[in-house]
């Protein structure tokens, strides 16, 4: 590398704040240093998923997959998919609905609510006393949980959702690119579509056609899903905690501030 460092006490990462792209996680594993997924949130206090792969699937092609996830819920912690009409999703590892949990250490509600009673608003908790996430995802039949997306970020496409998560994972582990934000733009005709915003390393020149094949290749991103508009940027602007800021890139479109291609 550029900057040489002794890396070796270095075994293992644990990645939370958000899912680690699968391109930088087989990068980890060439340095020797495993990435172990794992999730949660303040409400949860905080550990809510730690991604172990079953004994039975060590040293397998399974393996990757399950790391990949963002892990089993821990004794303690209850959960539930809950789809946008407000139903109850099964586990089968492809219904995607918005997580919720509840637990003995799971915030019921939020201190010094009005007349300093706890406040429990109907975006953050159900009637029956759930944690709404904010993350939509899937659980697998054997418990795994894998995010998708942030509720307020999935991309509401013709009555069918598409993960802005995925479209970024798949862009970033494009050779040419360094960084990639997808956010749902206005469609007159599907309602919402999405944009791809993209920064490149150093020296790359590919093109936006290129790397709209690239996702189509080998069944990366389903046809219908491929982004029609793409902006190059410099840098993904990021929160305080180094989360991709997705309003910044929002506001920027529909001020016209970006210099976007349509095809």
């Amino acid at each position: 590398t550029a900057r040489p460092r002794d890396v070796s006490s270095l075994t293992q990462v644990t990645i939370g704040g958000s899912a680690c792209p699968p391109s930088l996680m087989q990068a980890f594993d060439k340095l020797g240093m495993r990435v172990c997924h794992a999730w949660g949130m303040t409400e949860t206090s905080p550990l809510g998923t730690v991604a172990r792969p079953p004994a039975h699937a060590a040293g397998t092609d399974e393996e990757f997959g399950y790391r990949l996830t963002q892990g089993r819920f821990p004794a303690g912690v209850e959960a539930r998919l809950t789809g946008p009409g407000g139903e109850r999703l099964p586990w089968d590892g492809g219904s995607a609905g918005e997580l919720e949990v509840r637990g003995p250490w799971i915030a019921g509600a939020y201190y010094n609510g009005p007349d300093a009673e706890p406040l429990r608003p109907a975006d953050k908790f159900s009637e029956d006393g759930w944690l709404k996430t904010g993350d939509v995802g899937t659980i697998s039949p054997d418990g795994f949980l894998t995010l998708t997306d942030r509720a307020k970020d999935v991309i509401k496409s013709g009555g069918e959702w598409i993960s802005s998560v995925d479209l970024e994972n798949a862009l970033m582990s494009h050779p040419d690119v360094a960084e990639a934000a997808v956010v749902a733009v206005p469609d007159d005709k599907w309602g919402e579509r999405p944009l791809a915003t993209v920064v490149l390393k150093e020296g790359a020149g590919v093109g936006f056609e290129a790397l709209r094949d690239f996702l189509a290749e080998e069944g990366r991103i389903a046809k219908w899903q491929l982004p029609e508009r793409w902006t190059i940027i410099e840098s993904v602007p990021k929160t305080s905690v180094g989360k991709f800021d997705k309003k910044v890139l929002r506001r920027q479109y529909a001020e016209g501030e970006l210099d976007v291609t349509e095809f």
